[in-house]
């Protein structure tokens, strides 16, 4: 089957839109990153969380051992970015405790 022509970042999102459950997303992103990319975004998406609920610089460091740069940046896309995470938060809410 020859894929057609596209812009090529579409071609990861539109893979990344094809994973069918947790196990599959794993095994996608622990083959297409390395093992320092996937805990530098799981650290993102956890300060994302933290600085959503409220917490202090200070506290997420401590809770994260993110830098203080990488909360800066995170908060930074919080309030000024293309509300990725303002659109990814609410439905991890909404997810089931146990289901993460």
């Amino acid at each position: 089957m020859k894929i057609p022509p596209r812009e090529p970042n579409d071609i990861l999102y539109q893979a990344i839109l094809t994973l069918k459950d947790m196990d599959e997303c794993r095994r996608f992103f622990q083959d297409l990153c390395t093992v320092s990319e996937l805990r530098a975004m799981e650290q993102r998406m956890e300060v994302a969380l933290l600085l959503d609920e409220g917490l202090i610089y200070s506290d997420i460091l401590d809770r994260t051992g993110a830098s203080s740069a990488t909360i800066s940046r995170v908060n930074r896309a919080l309030l000024y970015g293309e509300d990725g995470y303002q659109t990814i938060i609410p439905r991890l809410k909404e997810v089931p405790d146990g289901k993460l």
